[in-house]
């Protein structure tokens, strides 16, 4: 009877943990932090908290493993700060030509398909797990890599190069 009691009591502890750890991850992100460029016409769009979870989860899943904090491990002078996606060829500065890179990796003058060497939705042998996204976690993704300048400020994409703590 006493190995129940305690089985119950460390069972009710750990859920109530993790309901306070659940809660503390469900931080609300202000709608301006949430508004990014949806094409190249300048439109704009509010991405829904769902979708900031969403691209946050993938991104971290999916994208970090190379550009976490918005670096590009393998070309360090190719990182994804806003000046750097303008800068690219097309502009991958808006969540339309974020998400056709993700799907059809270019160079950054966009002169040559990088599908073979770049994880995307076409490769077939580099990052498998890419293939599996659907074109609602592309959107979240692309819409993360976005705000992540306005949420987190000019460190996102600047790394140990260009900031010092």
């Amino acid at each position: 009877m006493l190995r129940k009691c305690i089985l119950f009591a460390i069972t009710a502890v750990f859920l109530v943990f993790q309901t306070a750890v659940d809660a503390a991850h469900a931080i609300n992100v202000d709608p301006e932090l949430r508004t990014v460029n949806l094409d190249e016409s300048g439109e704009v769009v509010t991405l829904s908290m769902e979708q900031v979870a969403i691209g946050k989860r993938v991104f971290n899943d999916t994208c970090a493993q190379c550009h976490a904090g918005g670096v590009t491990k393998t070309s360090p002078d190719l990182d994804l700060s806003p000046e750097s996606l303008a800068g690219a060829i097309p502009a991958r500065d808006n969540i339309a030509s974020l998400v056709d890179y993700m799907k059809n990796p270019t160079t950054y003058d966009g002169e040559i398909e990088i599908y073979e060497f770049h994880p995307s939705t076409r490769s077939s042998d580099i990052y498998p797990e890419m293939r599996n996204l659907t074109d609602e976690e592309l959107y979240a993704v692309a819409g993360h890599v976005l705000s992540q300048p306005k949420i987190i400020g000019p460190r996102w994409g600047g790394g140990k190069t260009k900031y010092s703590t």
